[in-house]
């Protein structure tokens, strides 16, 4: 089944032209917050899958034990090792408070460990984030976190979360689902449990759901939407991916997610565009594009490697797989255009 095409009309008028205008910062600045002793590859899959979509920068906050390593895979990235052991929360807390002021979305999650110090300072990190009213991408070790404590979510309709089938699962009975509930109605339902954030169910398909009911004033306030506003959506993506699902796929897909998200802050922010697509709906596209891009950058990359494929494969693949779901127009803009007028 394909994605309405109404769905990709909206995707595409958060998509930053490349028309010389834009300055530094203006396609979105991403932050990942992971990366323990253990975890180094996570952070840098999603942090370097925002880039390669086309977020400007892309910062990855994470413990000192794991910084060397990912400093070491791309110059690219920004370093943040703020993430310390034996720092007090408090001073912590000022890096975080900070670094998230310059950034348009944050993704908890990848590599994130359950060290008790890692899991505390993602708290915290969330909860500056949410207060700044950024974007917020929830996977891996993140979501366990959300399971243990609904409130961290709850009712904030600027978050998706990316649980895989385990992940799913274990999130629905944390949140009471019915097992019986018939599995294409599961995903709307925990976003209803959890007040109306954006689930992305991972799977053979992707569901891609947000199931609000109607915000009440301290939600809309945070979540920035009209008092009231309910919305019920639910998106299938069935894009053919490649044939072998390798570990570090889910990194690719939030880096992605991430990277339209800060696109659509930009786009809210009136940096490019005429706005005529509504706040509350950028979630919703983000996540569904970010499924699309994946997927084809996987079938892509699986072309090519076959049984040997790895996550690093695919993402050199994310340009081609751009093109192929948006188009070559939305690959260039008006960028494109205006150099080909000129030779």
């Amino acid at each position: 089944m394909p994605v309405p095409k109404h769905i990709l009309d909206q995707l595409k008028q958060l998509i930053p032209p490349l028309n010389g205008k834009l300055h530094k910062g203006q396609s979105g600045r991403v932050g990942v917050l992971g990366g323990a002793l253990d975890y180094t590859g996570a952070p840098f899959f999603a942090a370097m899958s925002a880039l390669r979509v086309g977020a400007d920068l892309s910062h990855v906050i994470c413990s000192p034990t794991a910084a060397g390593a990912i400093k070491s895979y791309s110059p690219d990235l920004i370093v943040h090792p703020i993430l310390q052991e034996d720092h007090s929360a408090e001073s912590v807390r000022s890096s975080l408070v900070s670094l998230l002021s310059r950034l348009h979305v944050l993704v908890v999650g990848p590599g994130l460990g359950r060290e008790d110090y890692m899991q505390k300072y993602a708290k915290m990190a969330i909860e500056i984030a949410k207060d700044k009213g950024m974007f917020l991408v929830f996977d891996a070790d993140a979501l366990l976190l959300v399971g243990q404590d609904h409130s961290l979510v709850k009712g904030y309709r600027r978050a998706v979360l990316t649980p895989n089938v385990v992940e799913f699962k274990r999130l629905s009975e944390q949140v009471d689902i019915d097992p019986k509930t018939p599995p294409e109605e599961r995903a709307a339902q925990v976003s209803r449990a959890l007040g109306g954030v954006t689930i992305v169910q991972k799977g053979a398909q992707d569901i891609i759901c947000t199931n609000t009911g109607a915000a009440s004033e301290e939600d809309a306030k945070v979540s920035k939407v009209e008092p009231g506003e309910s919305t019920e959506e639910q998106v299938v993506v069935d894009v053919e991916g490649g044939l072998k699902r390798c570990g570090g796929q889910g990194d690719v897909l939030s880096g992605s997610i991430g990277a339209m998200l800060a696109w659509g802050k930009c786009y809210e922010d009136g940096a490019f565009g005429d706005k005529s697509t509504s706040s509350s709906r950028i979630p919703l596209l983000a996540a569904t594009g970010g499924c699309i891009l994946t997927r084809t950058a996987s079938r892509i990359a699986f072309s090519k490697q076959g049984r040997s494929l790895v996550t690093e494969d695919m993402i050199p693949e994310i340009s081609g797989a751009f093109a192929t779901v948006f188009g070559s127009a939305a690959q260039w803009g008006s960028f494109k255009e205006g150099v080909e007028g000129k030779l």
